[in-house]
């Protein structure tokens, strides 16, 4: 892989990973187009999301910071906070685990990412018309409940399938157990640590020989660079965006999107 290719990846993953479009999706679609569709390519695509790891960490450093100071003084915020974070992970866990060989085997590739793009963007459009009008909470990620955690955790295990987006999938997840848009999305970007944290170590523990191979550390670094600087740009960005508008224009992409992938590869 060229540097430039790394370069490219790492924008995409660094644009797409937090917005409701699949970040996983998008880079197999591109490295397809770049040829790239071997296991380390496929190794590739998970680890970058490490950069976009670390923008949360640091958008969020300053609540980060504060509930785990919370966490030694036992203050029951920072513990809600933990436990529904757990909760949320939980089942994507066990999913992962249970499902990863047949995921990488069947799902990465672009009919079924353009699929998966398509039935998302329906999904989108009808839920956001259907709340509509709704009342929007004055929450905070502090209201996110056990009940609601487990909601969350259980819409994001859809997006094992590429192209289904964690993002959206946790979104809708919240605002279906009854969060505003702009704390479902707050919280789905929080669930992401340990839940891209862990698909990001376990990938590069199982793949390390062909991501770490001679040639190979390079562009890994790169795309983790650009990937953690854009990352970081979408989420303040994102949140913005969402104080203003829905998510339907993002659905209508998503199909978009999926039709002319599937024309391109009839």
């Amino acid at each position: 892989m060229s540097l430039l290719e790394a370069a490219l990846l790492g924008l995409v993953e660094g644009l797409t990973e937090y917005l409701p479009v699949s970040s996983t999706g998008h880079l197999v679609l591109v490295s397809h187009f770049f040829g790239q569709d071997g296991e380390a390519s496929a190794a590739f695509d998970i680890v970058i999301q490490l950069g976009a790891i670390l923008a949360v960490v640091v958008q969020y450093r300053a609540l980060l910071a504060e509930r785990a100071r919370g966490l030694l003084r036992r203050d029951s915020r920072s513990q809600r906070l933990l436990v529904a974070l757990a909760l949320g992970f939980l089942p994507a866990a066990v999913t992962g685990l249970v499902l990863r060989k047949t995921i990488k085997a069947h799902l990465f590739g672009p009919t079924p990412v353009a699929l998966a793009l398509i039935v998302g963007g329906v999904v989108m459009i009808v839920a956001e018309r259907l709340m509509k009008g709704r009342a929007q909470a004055n929450d905070s990620v502090d209201d996110v409940t056990p009940k609601r955690a487990l909601i969350i955790g259980g819409m994001q295990c859809l997006a094992m399938w590429p192209g289904a987006s964690r993002s959206m999938c946790t979104i809708l997840g919240g605002q279906v157990a009854g969060l505003s848009t702009k704390t479902a999305a707050e919280f789905s970007f929080l669930l992401g640590l340990p839940t891209l944290g862990a698909a990001t170590l376990y990938e590069a523990y199982k793949s390390k020989d062909v991501l770490f191979a001679d040639g190979a550390v390079m562009p890994l670094v790169v795309g983790l660079v650009v990937s953690f600087f854009v990352a970081w740009a979408v989420i303040a960005a994102f949140i913005r965006y969402l104080s203003r508008r829905g998510l339907e224009p993002f659905g209508v992409y998503r199909i978009a999107l999926g039709i002319f992938v599937l024309l391109l590869v009839r």
